[in-house]
């Protein structure tokens, strides 16, 4: 029935998809046909996905931060609460942007409920969702538009080829955080 809405079916899955009702694996594949169908539609759907998740995500997160807020006390100063804390603080938000960016199984609302909790800044939080989100159904459509029918078969074939750049990415963006970091530290040890 979504489908038969074509951007505004798009627009309301993705919504639903990101706000914690799953709809495992179909989003994807859907887009995709639809590009196949009707490349200025595609493009049309990929920013209604665009739009729909970052709601959706944006609603998820929302709902986990009042929940935290109300559930939660503050964690003991030492404590592994703490230091976990501290380290999502830090590379929480690559954990949001890999498994926003990659169209495999992983667990995204995972990652969106412990940002929520955590208090990661709903900007930055906006801001890798809505990239991470560009960059998958744009890339989808375009994927869509250039193999045709061919493109789920491409998806299928390629799935450890997109679990290994998955894992390098989270690799490099995880030691550019500690290079940062660790340049930070050394800058602010100098003697002025």
């Amino acid at each position: 029935m979504l489908v038969a809405l074509g951007p505004a079916g798009i627009l309301l899955l993705s919504i639903l998809d990101s706000s914690g009702v799953p709809v495992a694996g179909v989003f994807d594949a859907l887009l995709i046909l639809l590009a196949v169908k009707s490349p200025t539609t595609g493009w049309l759907c990929a920013a209604m996905a665009v739009v729909g998740s970052t709601a959706g995500n944006l609603i998820l997160f929302w709902t986990a931060r009042k929940g935290g807020e109300k559930f939660s006390a503050p964690p003991a100063p030492g404590s592994r609460a703490e230091r976990f804390r501290g380290w999502f603080r830090r590379y929480g938000l690559v954990t949001v942007f890999i498994p926003a960016l990659i169209p495999i199984p992983m667990p995204l609302k995972l990652f969106v409920v412990s940002a929520g909790v955590l208090g990661t800044p709903l900007a930055e939080f906006g801001a890798v969702v809505v990239v991470a989100r560009i960059l998958r159904y744009f890339g989808e459509v375009w994927l869509g538009i250039q193999l045709g029918n061919e493109s789920a078969t491409f998806l299928k074939t390629h799935v450890w080829h997109f679990t290994g750049g998955a894992l390098l990415l989270f690799a490099l963006l995880y030691g550019f955080i500690r290079w940062r970091d660790s340049r930070a530290q050394s800058d602010g040890n100098q003697p002025a």
